[in-house]
C-alpha cells in the first residue's frame, strides 16, 4: 500500500487523522519521515524540493530561536512572551500551506523543542491553531513537541497531559522527550548532561505511555538512547538504538499490544546507517536533521565562492575585464539558489537513509 493510498491523503499540509494515518503507515513500513529544521522561505522551499523530487512525504519544522528569525532578529522576544518566536513559527505554517499543495506531496508542520522556560511559545502557538481549528476544522500545525526532560519524570508527564488535552480536540499531535538529547542545539546546551539521561528505561517510557494514551493516541516519545545534538565523529557518542526494541517489548508486555509505541529520533545528523536501521525497526516514525542540512547549505554558498571568487570582490571588475559587471554572481537569488540545490541533495539522502523512497 502507497503513502497514496491512506484515506483523505492530499498534497499540502495534512494534519490530524489524516497525519496521524500517514505515520502509522511509515511504522508498519519500516520507514520514517524526516523532519527538516527550517529559518527561512528558502530552507523550507528547499525541503519541499526535495520531496517533491522523490515524490514522498517529508516534515518541516520550527525551532524557537529558528522561528524567531523567520519573523525577523530585530523583533522584540521578550522572556515570558516571546512574541517573535510565536509571530515566526505562525508565519512559517501559514508559508508551508500555501505553497506546499505545489509541490504535490504530503508535508507536516511542526514545532521543535518547547523546554519549560518556553511555554509561551507553546501556548502562543497553541492560540494560533484554535483559531485556525474554529475557522477550518484543523489546526495551522500538525504536531508540537514539548521537551520537558530537564524536569522531574513525573511533572514532565503531568505537563504533557495537560497540554495533550487541549490538543486532543484538534486532533494536533504532540510529541514529547523523556530522556535527555545531548549536545548543544538552539541555544539549550545539554553537553555536562549525566550519563544515565541519555538512556531512557522501559519503565520510564512506559510511564508516559500510561499517562498520555487515555488522553489521546496521537503522541510520540523522543526517547532516549544516547542521542546527541549536532554532527560527530563515528564512535564518539555510543548510540544504543536496541533500547527502544527493549522499550517496545516492555509496553507490550504490559499492553498485549504489539509495538505500541511511536518514537522520534532526535540527533539524526552524522548517525550511522546501522544505527538508523535498527531505530527504523523498532518504530521510529520520525528523525530530526539539522546539523547536516546546515552545512549542506553553507558548503552550497561555499563552492559557488570559490567558483565565482574573482566574479565576487566588487561590482565592476572581473577575470573578463575591469569595466565588467557582476551583478548577476552577487545578485541573492544567484547565490541562494546554489545553497538551495546543496541542501535538496542532503535533504534527499536523509530520505533515503530513512527509506522514505519509492520501489
Amino acid at each position: 500500500m502507497s503513502f497514496w493510498d491512506v484515506p483523505g491523503i492530499k498534497a499540502g499540509v495534512v494534519t490530524g487523522d489524516v497525519a496521524w494515518a500517514l505515520l502509522q503507515h511509515a511504522k508498519t513500513n519500516g520507514y520514517a519521515i524526516p523532519a527538516f529544521n527550517c529559518t527561512s522561505s528558502s530552507t523550507i522551499n528547499s525541503v519541499l524540493e526535495a520531496g517533491a523530487k522523490l515524490n514522498r512525504p517529508v516534515m518541516i519544522q520550527f525551532s524557537e530561536g529558528g522561528a524567531a528569525f523567520m519573523a525577523g532578529k530585530s523583533l522584540p522576544n521578550d522572556k515570558g512572551k516571546l512574541q517573535a518566536s510565536i509571530l515566526g513559527a505562525v508565519a512559517g505554517a501559514h508559508l508551508v500551506r500555501a505553497v506546499a499543495p505545489a509541490y504535490g506531496i504530503p508535508v507536516l508542520v511542526h514545532s521543535d523543542h518547547c523546554a519549560k522556560k518556553l511555554l509561551p511559545w507553546f501556548d502562543g502557538m497553541l492560540e494560533a491553531d484554535e483559531a485556525f481549528f474554529k475557522a477550518h476544522g484543523e489546526p495551522l500545525f500538525s504536531s508540537h513537541m514539548l521537551d520537558l526532560s530537564e524536569e522531574p519524570d513525573e511533572e514532565n508527564i503531568e505537563i504533557c497531559k495537560k497540554y495533550l488535552t487541549r490538543m486532543a480536540p484538534m486532533k494536533c499531535i504532540l510529541e514529547m522527550e523523556i530522556g535527555i538529547t545531548g549536545g548543544v542545539e538552539d541555544g539549550v546546551d545539554n553537553s555536562g548532561a549525566a550519563k544515565e539521561k541519555l538512556y531512557s528505561t522501559p519503565e520510564d517510557v512506559f510511564a508516559v505511555y500510561e499517562g498520555l494514551s487515555p488522553i489521546s493516541p496521537m503522541f510520540t516519545i523522543a526517547a532516549a538512547f544516547g542521542n546527541v545534538h549536532g554532527v560527530y565523529k563515528a564512535g564518539n557518542v555510543v548510540l544504543k538504538p536496541e533500547l527502544l526494541q527493549e522499550m517496545q517489548d516492555y509496553a507490550k508486555s504490559k499492553t498485549g499490544k504489539d509495538r505500541p509505541l511511536n518514537f522520534v529520533f532526535h540527533g539524526g545528523s552524522g548517525s550511522e546507517k546501522h544505527h538508523i536501521a535498527t531505530a527504523l525497526a523498532a518504530g521510529v516514525v520520525k528523525m530530526n536533521v539539522d546539523t547536516d542540512t546546515q552545512w549542506a547549505y553553507w558548503e552550497g554558498l561555499l563552492k559557488f565562492y570559490k567558483a565565482k571568487e574573482g566574479y565576487l570582490q566588487g561590482q565592476i571588475g572581473n577575470p573578463e575585464g575591469a569595466d565588467k559587471p557582476n551583478k548577476s554572481y552577487y545578485d541573492p537569488r544567484k547565490w541562494i539558489r546554489e545553497c538551495e540545490v546543496s541542501m535538496v541533495a542532503r535533504v534527499q539522502e536523509s530520505c533515503n537513509d530513512l527509506r522514505n523512497v519509492n520501489p
